[in-house]
């Protein structure tokens, strides 16, 4: 069992927001492969389904990012996962619009979602998945912009992106974090 999670807040005011991202490519994955998110349960929506051969969990933390470490944590005692077994997909603002970047393991970066698991996990050993939001603007609150919604010209280049993002997520399922590192970081919008 392998659990896959999208950091982001729940709330229609949410929607759309670059902080939300990671809740769009559990939807993407969600939809590409025929899973329903919608059960309540880890203080989260979660949906169980195959990927790749792999039974998983895809989940969204519904506790705001800042205590998303609370649903995860709870999810992995339950499933008895190990650190290994979770994909956490969340925005980086230090990567261009859609381009990602995936680690085994690492510090938050400031990120308070990652903050969070990182906390709840006694842990920096998970493998993540980066996807860019683009810097924020020079005089810009980071908070602002985060809680920002995307452009239009941004979601034209994020939807095939989002795509890109569960292919990574597929090849770390069927094969492992290395050869999706080797596939994948470095390589810039397609």
């Amino acid at each position: 069992m392998k659990l896959i999670v999208g950091l982001g807040n729940p709330g229609l005011q949410y929607d759309g927001t670059r902080h939300n991202i990671g809740f769009e490519a559990v939807d993407k994955l969600a939809d590409i492969h025929h899973i329903s998110v919608n059960r309540s349960k880890f203080k989260a929506l979660v949906g169980e389904g195959t990927i790749g051969g792999e039974k998983v969990v895809l989940m969204k933390p519904q506790t705001y990012m800042n205590l998303s470490g609370e649903a995860i944590a709870a999810c992995k005692s339950w499933y008895k996962l190990e650190n290994e077994d979770i994909i956490i997909m969340y925005d980086d603002t230090s990567l261009g619009i859609g381009d990602i970047r995936i680690r085994k393991n690492g510090s938050s970066g400031g990120h308070n979602g990652i903050k969070s698991i990182i906390a709840h996990l006694s842990t920096e050993v998970f493998p993540r998945i980066k996807i860019g939001v683009g810097q924020k603007p020079n005089g810009w609150d980071l908070g602002d912009y985060v809680l920002g919604k995307f452009t239009d010209d941004d979601k034209k280049v994020l939807d095939p992106r989002l795509k890109v993002v569960c292919e990574a997520v597929e090849t770390m399922l069927k094969k492992d974090v290395d050869t999706a590192m080797n596939n994948y970081n470095g390589k810039t919008r397609r």
